[in-house]
């Protein structure tokens, strides 16, 4: 044992009642690099990731504006809340639980200098999540302000047609708009068993369920175009921020599947699905964002880029695999910031902006039993998965 009550270099003879535990912790946790071999199976990895990853992205924004797949309704209703289900799974599972791993209090960063005056891992995503709350807060109140436009359920035909072109179920508007043209019976019973059971307008203004002499002069004084802008900026900045903790989550993955040892055969078909399932969430997410005309690119750029942050991760593992410690001191630190970080991130968008938003705070929602429980089974079924996954990654 040497004399500062520290671990011998070779790990031996360690006599635990008089060692530094900390020194003890920091020994085990060092680790080295792992990189064994399989480099061929690696480089495999990052064209797999890459095309299932953002097949799974596209899949729910393209549902709701490529009328020409004419996607079933069910079954892009499973493909939106199953991913609402994963954001949520993967802020506890995947994010704030490694987060405690690389900077938590038994750790050995959570034991060194101020790490040891307070748990970490909590206080990093409460703060994330409080500044994701008062971004969106602000959000709001900007565009009442701008627009005046007050938040709340609608008290007229005209804040019926306003809101509903800012609501989380404008994807199901597009959705219905674009897959059932031209056949008015059809436009109906569709929308009944989409999300909603009252009258609605279109985006051009004409009333898609009937009723057009109630809504026609409401809807033809309406400006179309502020009525898409206004819900597209108090959406759009909380979805910025949830795709930057995601992207950040997903660095890590990269980095750890090209550099993983003998664990790197199990790891990488749950890293496959692991992505596939996060990337759902963020199109189930984009897909409920009304974007106007003139960014009509944004949500495939958005899309492009959550597809390409893995593999290019990957890439980057490959080039440091004989060199790089996911281990080491400052390995940990990064990664458990930005884990934790991440996590208050999805929490809240998960939690407020995709379940109580879409569920529990939404006049429109769909009262079709059935269609509910179908929604809410693909919720619990996203969540149930993504945590079982948890287990190998």
């Amino acid at each position: 044992m040497s004399a500062s009550g520290g671990v011998p270099a070779d790990g031996l003879n360690v006599d635990l009642n008089t060692a530094d535990i900390r020194a003890v912790i920091c020994y085990v946790e060092a680790g080295s690099n792992e990189y064994n071999g399989q480099l061929g199976a690696r480089i495999s990895a990052l064209f797999v990731v890459l095309i299932v990853s953002s097949a799974a992205t596209f899949f729910p924004v393209m549902a709701t504006r490529v009328s020409r797949m004419h996607i079933p309704l069910y079954v892009y209703l499973f493909a939106r809340y199953f991913g609402a289900g994963v954001i949520v799974a993967t802020a506890f599972i995947h994010l704030l639980d490694p987060a405690y791993d690389e900077i938590g209090p038994a750790t050995c960063v959570g034991m060194t200098g101020g790490w040891a005056e307070f748990s970490w891992p909590p206080a990093i995503a409460l703060t994330s999540c409080m500044i994701i709350f008062l971004m969106d807060f602000l959000a709001e109140r900007y565009v009442e302000a701008k627009y005046g436009m007050p938040h709340g359920t609608p008290t007229d035909a005209t804040d019926v047609t306003k809101q509903r072109a800012g609501s989380v179920d404008a994807a199901m508007l597009r959705y219905t708009l674009s897959h059932t043209a031209g056949n008015g019976h059809e436009n109906h019973q569709n929308l009944h068993s989409g999300e909603v059971d009252q009258p609605m307008a279109s985006p051009s203004g004409r009333d898609v369920v009937g009723n057009e002499k109630s809504f026609s002069e409401d809807t033809e004084s309406l400006d179309t175009e502020m009525a898409v802008e206004t819900p597209f900026r108090q959406q759009i900045a909380a979805f910025l921020i949830l795709e930057f903790g995601v992207i950040f989550h997903s660095v890590i993955i990269g980095l750890t599947l090209a550099t993983a040892g003998d664990e790197f055969s199990s790891l990488y078909p749950v890293v496959v699905f692991h992505q596939s399932f996060e990337g759902l969430g963020i199109g189930a997410r984009l897909s409920a964002i009304p974007f106007p005309k003139r960014l009509s690119w944004m949500p495939w750029v958005l899309c492009a880029a959550y597809g390409l942050t893995t593999p290019i991760a990957i890439a980057v593992g490959l080039g440091v695999r004989t060199t790089y410690n996911p281990a080491s001191m400052t390995a940990n630190i990064v990664s458990g910031v930005l884990d934790a970080t991440s996590a208050g991130i999805l929490l809240y968008t998960g939690l407020v902006e995709l379940l109580a938003r879409d569920f529990l705070f939404n006049p429109n929602r769909t009262r079709d039993n059935r269609q509910l429980t179908f929604m809410m089974v693909s919720v619990f079924l996203g969540a149930g998965i993504m945590a079982l996954l948890g287990k190998w990654a």
